[in-house]
This record gives structure tokens, C-alpha cells and sequence, in this order.
């Protein structure tokens, strides 16, 4: 399980002990990148107690995108077949993880979603609503993606999927690297599966996320949608 945190100090301890009670045979890496508030302190605390924690310091904030590439490359050099990316700070509930693994035997990407029959959202106010909303309708039209949550970053990747879609060729350093994953791995006609989630706004800390980013987003996803139409075009 790949866990990227920044200022997440309050979370990582309780959520690691929530995953491997779930995940009983999982390991966890956290990449950490230089929280200033002691993540990475106390995630070496954890780490004295429960081998199957793992950490990586970076020197600065180097963006979601590069956070998972740098957790696929630890999985996959540990041998692991399916890697799972989540957020730390609780918003992910661990306990759809065994549903999420199960799912992972036929699929190759399984996505925890909040917009297929059974999932949903708790504590979120309308604009982050809207605004989800609208990002996913973007998502799913320019991309062409017939998947209802393309933000999510609850995911399992079989490596096949990781292999198929080139991640580490993938050079965005943000959320856009969802999107980006998701288009590659569509466009390789793997198979996707929805699993639906209970999605909760985070117990503390506060969010990453910043109309910068989403901006940013937005932007990749135009790029890549035009890119995928233009290549389509010349294949006919």
C-alpha cells in the first residue's frame, strides 16, 4: 500500500493500524515529503514495533504523481502483484480494502468510487460536490472513460495494469496523475471495476488540494483527451 503524506502526523498512526487489520499480509510504505509537522518522526516510531511499515523521506514536496511512482517501484522490486494507493487521511475507509483485493483478482484496476450504487459521500460541503462533479463529467467526456469516479485515488493496480499503462513514463507531478493512469489503462483495454465506497471528509489535518492543482488537472486532462482523438484519427 502506497500512502503519500504531507502534514499528516495526527493520521498515519491510526490509519496504518486500521490497513493491517484489514490487510493482514499487506505492507505499507509511506512517502513522506518533509512534513514539517514530525509525519515521518513518527512514522519511525511505528516502524520499531511493526516491520511491515516501511518509510520514504524526500527533501521536499514532489506532488502525488511522483509519490506513487516512487511507491510502484518499491512494490514491484518486493515482488508484490497488486499495489494499492489511498489518502492518509482517513477519508478512505480501510475496511473496503478486502472487497477492493478480492475485486483485484479479476481486474486489473479497481477503483473505490463514490458515484456507483452503494457509495457516497459524508460531510462534504455543496461546492466540493459540484466541483467533483463537474471534474469527473470532464474526465469521462474528454477522455472518454466509461468509469463514474475518475478522482479517486482509492485504487488497486494489478502490475500488469502499471506495466500497460507506462506509469513511469507519466511526468505529471500532481492529481492530474489520476487521470493520466486512468486514461492509459482504458485506452489498453484492461479491465476496470468500481467497488463502491463510503467517502468522509478528513478527521484532521487539513486538505492538499488547492484550485492550482485543479486547474493543472484540468489543463493534462484537455491535453491528453486531444492527444488520444488525434491518434485515433490517424489509426482510421
Amino acid at each position: 500500500m502506497v500512502l503519500p503524506t504531507y502534514n499528516e502526523v495526527d493520521n498515519v498512526g491510526p490509519l496504518t493500524e486500521a490497513l493491517l487489520y484489514h490487510a493482514t499480509e499487506a505492507e505499507i510504505l509511506i512517502v513522506d515529503d518533509s512534513s514539517p509537522d514530525g509525519t515521518a518522526d513518527r512514522v519511525q516510531e511505528l516502524q520499531r514495533s511493526e516491520p511491515r511499515i516501511h518509510l520514504l523521506r524526500r527533501p521536499r514536496k514532489l506532488g502525488l504523481g511522483s509519490a506513487y511512482l516512487a511507491g510502484f517501484e518499491f512494490g514491484i522490486e518486493r515482488g508484490h502483484a497488486v499495489l494499492v494507493t489511498m489518502d492518509a487521511d482517513f477519508s478512505h475507509d480501510p475496511s473496503h480494502l478486502p472487497e477492493m483485493l478480492e475485486a483485484s483478482s479479476d481486474h486489473p484496476l479497481v477503483i473505490g468510487s463514490r458515484y456507483v450504487e452503494g457509495g457516497g459521500i459524508r460531510n462534504w460541503p455543496w461546492h466540493r460536490r459540484f466541483l467533483s462533479d463537474v471534474a469527473n463529467r470532464y474526465a469521462r467526456t474528454l477522455l472518454g472513460l466509461d468509469v463514474r469516479d475518475c478522482t479517486s485515488g482509492y485504487r488497486c493496480y494489478h502490475r500488469q495494469a502499471i506495466e500497460a499503462a507506462r506509469a513511469f513514463d507519466i511526468r505529471s507531478s500532481g492529481y492530474s496523475f489520476l487521470y493520466e493512469m486512468l486514461a492509459r489503462i482504458s485506452a489498453a483495454k484492461l479491465s476496470i471495476v468500481e467497488v463502491p465506497i463510503g467517502y468522509e471528509e478528513r478527521k484532521a489535518g487539513k486538505s492538499k488540494i488547492n484550485s492550482s492543482e485543479i486547474f493543472v488537472a484540468m489543463w493534462r486532462v484537455l491535453n491528453e483527451g486531444l492527444k488520444s482523438r488525434w491518434q485515433r484519427r490517424r489509426r482510421s
